[in-house]
């Protein structure tokens, strides 16, 4: 079936907690600010919101809870529109951010809703127990311990170095040192990070991102609302959503469902790897950053760990990764992280990121993943964001 071009979507408003530990906090709560304040943000009142898409990926296993979607907007006195709860593993608020473009970008409706919020902290010494109905998980291949083969596969492969490897989290701290929504915002050294207790050799404590609560949203217009309001939004050039290709004998080194969906993002958009001025990654272990930086073709497959060590990738170098913080520092509700990496870019290409703020970015890419299967990430999004006018 022949089908037209999708019309232009825009991010107009974008709206975040701090992300942390808030037992305070409810579920709810949580997610009300964050939607209070991207709708605030984007100009727009509950009856300009057409449609919904909240992610949780948490919320069923931690707090059995239900219907959050329709619990955070009738709070702000939201009824009769479609509202969808969306699941995808840490991808999910970024399926949810997609699911709105698509809206928008098809032309179903003009100003869509997408908002993730997880209470994902966990008594100490817990295991978290997504996943757990899998043999491999049962059998003690949880997210550390596949991580950790993927760790050592690139180091016999390529040479990588613990301290390479360390200098990601050393990097992402010195970031969340300066946003204050992150959980973390002091630096470490990299001696720390090496000395911290082993958790998955060769990932220490360090190298692992934490636990957090926390909640994200972004508000997506199409062009003629935007317009008709006067109002101004950061487009969103690629949304690309994907699985994995489930090949258990592929190279570990990197993800085929990453590879995927960068070719098709950059296609969309137009762009190659060298237009994009910053990135947010799924650094949900200091491996996966290095990993990104080679499958997302900022440097040669094996060269990630040296590129890092470099200063390429920090705040002054030639593609900044993880201004924020990143999952290590800024933290990780699962199904907000992926809204909050859209966060951080609309600030950084709106030049409001206060002392991280990069020099004249233009374009910006996000990628997350979520769940393991078959040897490949269950879920990979990527959204390429750029300064376009409306």
């Amino acid at each position: 079936m022949t089908r037209s071009a999708p019309s232009s979507a825009f991010v107009a408003g974008v709206g975040m907690t701090a992300f942390g530990k808030h037992p305070d906090r409810s579920l709810i709560d949580l997610g009300v600010e964050a939607v209070q304040d991207a709708m605030a943000d984007a100009g727009v009142v509950p009856r300009d919101v057409q449609a919904a898409y909240c992610g949780s990926a948490m919320a069923a296993l931690v707090q059995k809870e239900t219907g959050v979607g329709q619990s955070v907007l009738m709070q702000l006195g939201m009824g009769r529109i479609p509202v969808v709860n969306v699941e995808n593993a840490c991808a999910t608020g970024a399926t949810a951010l997609h699911l709105a473009w698509r809206d928008v970008a098809w032309g179903i409706h003009d100003v869509v809703l997408a908002f993730g919020v997880d209470k994902a902290v966990m008594p100490k010494g817990t295991v978290l127990e997504a996943g757990i109905a899998q043999v491999e998980a049962q059998l003690g291949d949880i997210f550390p311990g596949t991580f950790a083969l993927i760790a050592n596969r690139h180091m016999t492969t390529y040479g990588t170095t613990p301290e390479q490897m360390a200098q990601v989290s050393v990097k992402n701290h010195d970031n969340g040192a300066l946003n204050p929504k992150a959980q973390f915002n002091k630096p470490v050294t990299l001696d720390e990070v090496l000395a911290s207790p082993m958790i998955a050799d060769p990932l220490t404590l360090f190298s692992c991102c934490p636990n957090s609560d926390g909640a994200a949203a972004a508000v997506v217009c199409s062009r003629a609302s935007l317009k008709a309001r006067s109002a101004e939004g950061v487009e969103i050039a690629a949304s690309v959503l994907a699985s994995g290709d489930y090949e258990p004998l592929r190279d570990m080194t990197f993800w085929e469902s990453e590879r995927h969906c960068a070719r098709s993002a950059y296609a969309a958009a137009g762009i190659s790897p060298r237009e994009v001025d910053l990135v947010e990654v799924h650094d949900a272990f200091t491996i996966s950053e290095i990993v990104h930086c080679e499958t997302l073709g900022f440097c040669a497959a094996g060269e990630g760990g040296a590129f890092t060590a470099s200063g390429e990738t920090a705040l002054t170098g030639s593609i900044p990764i993880n201004p924020s913080g990143g999952l290590l520092a800024r933290g990780h509700p699962p199904g907000a992280s992926g809204l909050a990496q859209i966060y951080e870019i609309v600030q950084q290409l709106r030049g409001t990121a206060g002392e991280r703020q990069i020099r004249s970015a233009e374009t910006g890419l996000a990628q997350i993943m979520g769940g393991n299967k078959g040897n490949d990430a269950q879920a990979c999004a990527i959204h390429i964001l750029r300064n376009t006018v409306a």
